[in-house]
């Protein structure tokens, strides 16, 4: 006698954090329906993913430093710098766009790596490393543009940052939008893969990653390589879609670190999910969407990143505490 077994369809199961923040999320995007009449159309979704992909892509970066237990700082200023070294190379050449982008990608790079080297062979903490590191790019910008960037950005640079293409019922899905998916799909293969789940073990436990044969070291630089390539991708939307500006990248560190948190990523590492850091920068910039529409945004901005950094810190050292006492004989 033979039983035929029905098999049950394989559930989504969502990373630990993901599902919170995106409550939140979809309940903003019906505020925001209700809020502005340009949210009646998919185009007024596409424009605010087109405005959140700079740094959704910067949420992918700082997620892979965070979750191996560390902080990048550094990624507004190099944003910034991005934005005017490319201005003043191509002026307005188009002949200049193709290297100008690969050298922007490769300066992201090194920039990550000089991060990455000095906190882990020199060991000294990634917080003030990135700090520092930060302040070496914004006075270098400054000295280079005497605080006026000259040049101009090429057409074809600006093209990923500003236009798109048109699709029945959609509109005009923005190239940005496009290239964020893609780097969705790139991220979230990489974390199911062994290196990036490496990343988050350090994070957690670094002594077990260290006796199984894990290279620490390198997975943490890698950490630093890959978001300063991030910074440089969100620097060249940036550039198309905001022009040059000596300030086009200021705050950003502050507000990813607080739209990584957001999505429930734990400070100090080991915990978090890459699709969840990168739904935490979409709901911070819906939720100053939204408070722009209310016509309360400002100050008021700078408030809601600070209390959530604060919450999410105390969240963490609660957690620790916790995990602490349930270890303990």
């Amino acid at each position: 006698m033979t039983t035929t077994e029905t098999r049950r369809p394989p559930r989504i199961k969502l990373a630990e954090g993901t599902g919170p923040v995106l409550v939140v999320l979809a309940a903003l995007l019906v505020a925001l329906a209700f809020a502005g009449p340009a949210y009646s159309e998919p185009a007024g979704y596409l424009a605010l993913l087109k405005r959140a992909a700079p740094l959704m892509i910067l949420a992918i970066g700082q997620y892979f430093v965070i979750v191996s237990g560390g902080f990048d700082l550094s990624v507004g200023s190099l944003v910034t710098a991005e934005v005017v070294i490319a201005a003043r190379l191509i002026d307005g050449e188009e002949s200049a766009t193709v290297w100008v982008l690969a050298l922007l990608l490769v300066t992201g790079a090194l920039v990550g790596l000089v991060n990455g080297l000095i906190t882990t062979r020199l060991l000294v903490p990634s917080f003030i490393v990135t700090l520092g590191m930060l302040l070496v790019l914004d006075g270098a910008v400054f000295l280079w543009t005497d605080g006026s960037p000259r040049g101009a950005l090429s057409d074809a640079f600006r093209t990923v940052g500003r236009e798109g293409f048109t699709v029945p019922l959609l509109g005009q899905v923005p190239w940005s939008v496009v290239l964020l998916a893609v780097l969705v799909v790139a991220a979230v293969l990489f974390m199911r893969g062994g290196t990036g789940r490496q990343l988050v073990a350090i994070g957690d436990n670094e002594t077990a990653v260290r006796l199984a044969g894990g290279r620490v070291e390198r997975l943490r630089t890698l950490a630093f390589v890959l978001s300063g390539v991030s910074a440089a991708i969100a620097a060249i939307l940036l550039g198309g879609f905001a022009g040059v500006s000596a300030q086009v990248g200021d705050g950003l560190e502050f507000r990813v670190i607080t739209a990584v948190v957001l999505g429930g990523v734990v400070l100090g590492g080991g915990r978090g999910s890459v699709v969840a850091a990168m739904a935490g920068a979409l709901t911070l910039e819906a939720l100053f969407s939204l408070l722009n529409l209310l016509g309360i945004a400002g100050g008021l901005e700078s408030a809601v990143q600070g209390v959530i950094i604060i919450a999410a810190v105390a969240y963490a050292a609660v957690g620790r505490s916790l995990l602490r006492t349930r270890r303990s004989p």
